[in-house]
């Protein structure tokens, strides 16, 4: 689980639930670092309030307890554009603060930024550097071009020639390198997409998958519950796995769950059989069987194409937390706007 999205953060109880339904499946790291958090972004170089603090470490013994790897994903906000020897030092002030949390994995993230600057692959793999040698933990890294989609380069000006051969050529070979794959919200991994990014970059990805995230203006209108697809026959091609949650944590649980059969059962995998399987297991009987119900109305159609009144008083027969975050996501409370994802 890598917490990635744009938004708002899940609370620590919902955190905690998340992790310890999932270790079980075979989820072993937990990554955070919600665009939210400015701590990890804009405000990367001044620390979490103590409460904050506390509330990290208490979640990373949990993962501890629980046998899962916790690790924290800082995005320094554009220091790539003013790389000087003030920031380096602040780097690595940072990196030492939040590792003293308990880290298993940190992880630097140059996602979602302005990336068409002359020598951007070197100045990261050195910032990245900087960085590892403040930290015991396991490195990985996002790059700012980190799939083959041109809405990157549409987004954040043109990728330089040759950029991800070059960071990855500079960056030892035990620092794990994110990648989403063709599309930044991809609908499938082939081996051979897989295969060549792996000779691009000299080692597996480890992959950060876009779904069931639905941050955004768009895709914060739907929600994402139908189980994986195109995805599971990966085994010995990555080095790890990580997806990128919705918003709503409980409601993540269901297409996770059916990622850890789609790795389990290879060929054999059947989706809506092991959807029908997790929603089962993860929620009350006849809950699950309306979630199951209803994927086309709230995955597909979405909010604006649905009968909200109906649907709303449907799952208000529900005493969980999962149908709690139907009613408010049929009520508008997750939507999102662009503003929100420009300044987070």
């Amino acid at each position: 689980m890598v917490e990635g999205y744009f938004g708002t953060p899940w609370s620590w109880g919902d955190r905690a639930h998340v992790m310890r339904t999932l270790a079980p499946y075979g989820y072993g790291s937990f990554l955070y670092a919600p665009k939210a958090d400015a701590y990890l972004r804009r405000d990367w170089a001044r620390d979490h309030p103590a409460e904050e603090a506390a509330d990290i470490r208490t979640f990373a013994a949990a993962c501890r307890d629980a046998g899962v790897r916790f690790g924290i994903g800082l995005s320094p906000f554009e220091l790539h554009l003013d790389w000087t020897p003030k920031g380096r030092a602040q780097l690595r002030r940072q990196v030492e603060t939040l590792s003293a949390f308990g880290l298993d994995d940190f992880a630097i993230l140059f996602d979602d930024m302005k990336g068409d600057i002359p020598d951007l692959a070197e100045i990261q793999a050195d910032i990245v550097s900087e960085a590892a040698k403040a930290t015991d933990a396991k490195f990985l890294t996002c790059p700012s071009y980190y799939s083959d989609d041109p809405v990157l380069d549409r987004a954040f000006g043109r990728r330089p020639d040759a950029y991800l051969e070059t960071l990855a050529g500079l960056l030892p070979n035990c620092v794990e390198i994110f990648w989403t794959g063709p599309e930044v919200c991809s609908r499938e991994y082939t081996l051979g997409h897989i295969a060549r990014v792996t000779r691009q970059l000299g080692r597996e990805p480890t992959l950060w998958d876009n779904y069931p995230v639905n941050d955004g203006p768009r895709m914060s209108a739907h929600l994402h519950l139908r189980g994986m697809t195109g995805r599971g026959a990966l085994t010995g091609q990555v080095q790890r796995h990580f997806i990128n949650p919705a918003l709503q944590p409980h409601l993540s649980l269901l297409p996770a769950a059916t990622l850890a059969a789609a790795y389990r059962q290879g060929a054999d995998y059947d989706y809506l059989t092991e959807m029908r399987t997790a929603a089962q297991a993860l929620y009350p009987g006849p809950l699950a069987e309306a979630l199951l119900s209803d994927v086309l109305s709230l995955q597909d159609a979405g909010i604006e194409r649905v009968n909200r009144e109906g649907l709303t008083r449907k799952y208000a027969a529900f005493d969980h937390p999962a149908a709690r975050e139907v009613i408010a996501f049929l009520g508008g409370g997750y939507r999102m706007t662009a503003e929100e994802v420009q300044t987070q």
